[in-house]
């Protein structure tokens, strides 16, 4: 029979054996065509923004081409792409999210 000290190791070392699941970044993209104003939108209504946090985000896509709306686990990631380009397509934008591992 194990003593109380050995399981506490044992258990400890499955613990640090497990690494936690990769995170994914969602940006997106600028482009000539989607209204600044549908982006910060999209940044409050599927990311949770304040007005002020999606502005700055929405003005570092249009000038640097490309901004971080946020990172979470890869389903979550991929869900969030999912929805703010159907939401793009359904307005008509051609408004691009992608995920990159990160």
């Amino acid at each position: 029979m194990a003593t109380r000290r050995q399981s506490e190791s044992v258990l400890e070392a499955e613990r640090s054996k497990t690494k936690p699941p990769p995170l994914f970044k969602v940006l997106l993209l600028n482009d000539d065509y989607t209204p600044m104003d549908f982006v910060v939108a999209v940044l409050q209504k599927f990311f949770g923004m304040s007005r002020e946090q999606a502005t700055r985000i929405m003005l570092k896509v249009h000038r640097e081409g490309v901004g971080i709306c946020g990172v979470f686990p890869q389903d979550v990631a991929a869900t969030k792409v999912e929805q703010v380009s159907g939401y793009a397509r359904k307005h008509q934008h051609p408004l691009a999210c992608v995920m990159e591992e990160s």
